[in-house]
């Protein structure tokens, strides 16, 4: 897919519209610090902006600016459903497919709005009217400050902006160290902290504020973490009964999978986590290196994402999962001891 002149785009944004920003099922720092950050700058251009997201965030995004002011599908249906059928242009951020919006998937399909996709995840489907779309982004927020410039607009981000773009990329850079961070990336966030944000509070905010529940929920991820030395994987997982004696609450296991990789000699890391309130399991994958797990998730477990980083799902039981993940691995045995190719 390439992406689209912004010039139709500007056009529309010249005089007030009703806009709304959506993004994905279950929203990480990526998907509300970029639906946030554009919320906030738009509102600066006059614009009567809405951020409709389709269910809870984690607590730990709680404080970001301008989190009271999300509708959730799950809670205000009727109010995401008049909003979205109302709306003159509706924002896409962080998601690829329409599908991934799960609730509000079908009044996304049925909006009469001008369509604008923003997002750095491969292969993304054609609903869009106008794309802002790079694989090689380390974050949507990445891509919401590059936006901001294509506008000639970067005097308008505040602290409250600056604030949500760097939190979407420092949780999508697993705090800058992953591969998909860039010099650009760098750069960006180096402009950020000049705009006065609270590089090392948000930090503190995100990942040093954790419960003793929490705590205890990723001594089980790492008690039930398998290893598969001979492809140089490893895997772990949490049933519905041990997130319930840990009193799971959503956003929890985010960054458990992490763990697997930081096994020695390990470069395909897994977690399977059975689901709450849906019946199948949700998967992460990680990787390091050139293995593909964008391309592993997708043959699979009805995934995708990134080379690096994507998600899965799969409706058989963890035990009939595992069993049928070990038994792909097979099909990828050559990549995954690279010193035998």
């Amino acid at each position: 897919m390439k992406n689209t002149d912004l010039s139709i785009l500007e056009a529309l944004l010249k005089t007030p519209k009703k806009i709304v920003i959506t993004s994905h099922y279950n929203p990480d720092g990526d998907a509300v610090g970029s639906s946030l950050a554009l919320y906030h700058f738009l509102k600066k251009l006059n614009h009567h902006v809405e951020v409709v997201l389709p269910n809870e965030l984690p607590d730990f995004l709680s404080w970001l600016p301008g989190k009271k002011d999300i509708v959730l599908g799950t809670q205000s249906e009727e109010k995401a459903k008049k909003l979205i059928a109302e709306a003159e242009i509706l924002f896409s951020l962080d998601y690829n497919t329409v599908k991934r919006t799960e609730n509000l998937s079908d009044l996304i399909d049925q909006s009469q709005a001008f369509k604008v996709l923003i997002d750095h995840h491969r292969e993304p489907e054609d609903f869009a009217d106008c794309v802002y779309w790079d694989i090689e982004a380390s974050a949507t927020c990445e891509l919401i400050y590059r936006f901001i410039q294509e506008f000639d607009a970067e005097a308008l981000i505040d602290k409250d902006i600056a604030t949500c773009i760097y939190l979407g990329i420092m949780t999508d850079t697993g705090s800058f160290k992953f591969a998909s961070t860039s010099a650009e990336t760098h750069r960006i966030a180096a402009i950020l902290i000049e705009k006065g944000i609270e590089a090392a509070d948000i930090q503190s905010k995100v990942f040093d504020t954790q419960t003793y529940d929490r705590m205890q929920l990723l001594g089980k991820a790492l008690s039930n973490m398998k290893i598969i030395p001979d492809l140089h994987t490893a895997y772990t997982f949490l049933t519905l009964e041990e997130l319930k004696s840990h009193n799971f609450k959503k956003g929890d296991t985010e960054g458990f999978v992490n763990y697997t990789l930081a096994l020695d000699g390990v470069f395909f890391g897994v977690i399977f986590i059975e689901n709450q309130h849906e019946p199948y399991i949700k998967i992460s994958f990680r990787s390091k290196g050139d293995f593909d797990v964008n391309t592993f998730a997708r043959q699979y477990f009805s995934g995708g994402g990134h080379k690096n980083a994507s998600g899965g799902k799969s409706v058989m039981n963890m035990e009939e999962t595992i069993a049928y993940f070990i038994k792909s691995l097979n099909e990828y045995h050559k990549q995954l001891m690279p010193d035998e190719k």
